[in-house]
């Protein structure tokens, strides 16, 4: 075995292992995460998520959402997957998985709140991914409730869509079409994506300033700004509050389909592939 070998698997091996450790930072303390650790195969900790059951609901999606090991595996590797299916036996032909955090927090005045993933997707190429839709995003929990969206608040952490090499933020909030937030656009940007490896993907909550006009909300990829929207670009107390005073729930899914990125194709692929691969989710806040 030659030592430029054992290097080069050195070094990857600590990239994987950093992709898939939620990283301590100064100033911070971890207040929650989940590291995917498991067998191969097992589903995610039901204590921890929900798992969503369901055909689409929204966005004119094809997908049906399963806990079948076809869709939803830990990898045994401290990752878990989410991987669309072409499934001739679903009503639109394809399966995937989506899941939601009962886990809920409320971004704490005075303070400094950091959502973060690890997400690496699948090597298909992009002409295979047509109609492919990750996400990592959080609903407001008041949707549990009842509250209809967007008046319950979304913040778009990270979508990627048909394998572009873009990655997208957003922010929904007040009424649709129209609104506060342009809806059903809503407030957003993009940054190039390099690669289908490991990216850390960040929204922070900042309510250190007693003015919430002057609070904010900002999207990061890799600790690179690529996205800010404060609470004086909403201009409206009530919604600034849904989105950043009151309890959130997390959510990772792979859509297919739907009005934004269009159907999948003949030459779209599922499985692994296409999959979307999260090495950790975790929320901190500032000391």
């Amino acid at each position: 075995m030659s030592y430029r070998w054992i290097l080069a698997a050195l070094a990857y091996l600590v990239t994987i292992a950093a992709a898939w450790q939620a990283p301590a930072y100064s100033g911070f303390t971890r207040v929650w995460y989940d590291p995917f650790r498991g067998n191969w195969g097992v589903s995610v900790n039901q204590n921890t998520w929900n798992v969503i059951k369901r055909d689409k609901n929204y966005n004119n999606e094809l997908q049906r959402y399963t806990g079948d090991q076809s869709n939803l595996r830990l990898s045994g590797r401290s990752t878990l997957q989410i991987v669309p299916q072409y499934t001739k036996s679903a009503p639109n032909n394809w399966t995937s998985a989506r899941i939601e955090s009962k886990y809920t927090f409320t971004p704490p005045v005075g303070k400094v709140t950091r959502i973060e993933a690890s997400i690496k997707f699948g090597t298909n190429l992009a002409t295979r991914k047509q109609g492919i839709w990750p996400a990592f995003w959080m609903l407001g929990n008041s949707h549990r409730n009842g509250v209809a969206w967007p008046l319950c608040g979304e913040i778009d952490i990270m979508e990627n869509i048909n394998g572009q090499k873009i990655g997208y933020a957003s922010l929904h909030c007040n009424k649709s079409p129209g609104g506060i937030c342009n809806e059903p656009t809503g407030l957003a940007a993009q940054t190039p994506l390099p690669d289908t490896n490991y990216h850390v993907w960040r929204v922070q909550i900042d309510r250190r300033n007693s003015n919430w006009k002057s609070q904010s909300i900002t999207w990061y990829m890799d600790g690179t700004i690529f996205h800010k929207v404060t609470g004086a670009k909403i201009n409206d107390a009530k919604t600034w509050k849904a989105l950043a005073y009151s309890p959130l729930y997390i959510i990772l899914n792979v859509a297919v389909g739907g009005d934004w990125p269009g159907s999948p194709n003949k030459a779209t692929y599922g499985d692994r592939g296409s999959m979307m691969e999260v090495g950790y989710v975790a929320h901190y806040v500032s000391k």
